[in-house]
C-alpha cells in the first residue's frame, strides 16, 4: 500500500544541515499494523508526516498503491489525504467549541457527505467507540483517554484504507493508553492498514512489525503479533 523509496528529510537554517531521515526505504502492505519506535528525535514523528503527505522529502519517493505520491501538489496531496488517510495525534487536536458528535462530523463535512449519510456514519462510530453517551460533551468535559477515543472516530469516520497514529499514547495514563491501544489493534482487526510510531516497547507489541529507527536510519526490524 505504502511504500518509500530512500526517502531523505534534511532541515536547514543558518548554514545548518540537520538529518532528519537518510534513505529510508521501508513497505506497509494493506491490513498490516506497523509500529515505529525509536528514542526522541530519531525522525518517528517526520516519517509519519512524509507518509501522510503533510510534509515533502528532501529526496527520494513515496509510493501509494503504486503511484508516485511525495512530490504532488498540494491540493492533490491533500485530496489524498480526504479519502484514503486517517490521522490520530498525541494532543489530540479536537476542537473545545464543537461538541463530541461535531468533532467527529468534520472530515465528512470537509468532504461534502451528505447529511442523512453522515449522520449514519458518525453515529455507527460512536456506537462501535461507545462514545453515544458523550455525544453531547465538549473535550474539556472528558477525560483524556475518552478525548483520544473521540480522536480514533474522528480520524475513522470516512473509512480511510490507513490510519497513521503519532504516539497516540503519550499523554495518556497507562489504562486509558491499554484502551487507545486496543481500539486501534480492533480497527486493524477488522481490515484498516495502521501504522502509529511510539517510543514504548510495551505499546509497540500491539503491532504485526516493529521498525525501529533510530538517527534517522531503519537499524531493525522485526515481527510481533500474528
Amino acid at each position: 500500500m505504502l511504500k518509500t523509496i530512500s526517502l531523505s528529510k534534511v532541515y536547514r537554517a543558518h548554514n545548518i544541515e540537520t538529518t532528519a531521515l537518510a534513505r529510508v526505504n521501508i513497505t506497509v502492505h494493506a491490513g498490516e499494523f506497523v509500529a515505529v519506535i525509536g528514542p526522541s528525535g530519531c525522525g518517528k514523528s517526520t516519517l509519519l508526516n512524509m507518509l501522510g503527505l503533510l510534509d515533502t522529502p528532501t529526496s527520494g519517493d513515496i509510493l501509494f498503491k503504486g503511484r508516485s505520491v511525495a512530490f504532488l501538489p498540494e491540493k492533490r496531496r491533500a485530496l489524498l489525504r480526504q479519502q484514503h488517510i486517517g490521522f490520530v495525534f498525541q494532543n489530540f487536536n479536537l476542537i473545545d467549541e464543537l461538541t463530541v458528535y461535531e468533532n467527529i462530523s468534520l472530515p465528512l463535512l470537509y468532504r461534502k457527505v451528505p447529511r442523512g449519510l453522515r449522520k449514519k456514519r458518525v453515529q455507527d462510530v460512536m456506537e462501535q467507540l461507545s462514545l453515544i453517551p458523550r455525544r453531547h460533551h465538549h473535550p474539556q468535559q472528558l477525560s483524556g483517554g475518552q478525548q483520544q477515543r473521540v480522536a480514533v472516530a474522528r480520524a475513522v469516520v470516512g473509512q480511510p484504507e490507513i490510519v497513521l497514529a503519532d504516539e497516540p499514547t503519550g499523554n495518556l495514563d497507562s489504562r486509558s493508553g491499554e484502551e487507545v491501544m486496543q481500539l486501534l489493534s480492533s480497527l486493524n482487526g477488522r481490515g484498516t492498514t495502521v501504522v502509529m510510531v511510539t517510543h514504548s516497547p510495551m505499546y509497540a507489541e500491539y503491532s504485526q512489525r516493529v521498525v525501529h529507527l533510530f538517527d534517522g536510519h531503519i537499524v531493525s526490524e522485526n515481527y510481533g503479533r500474528e
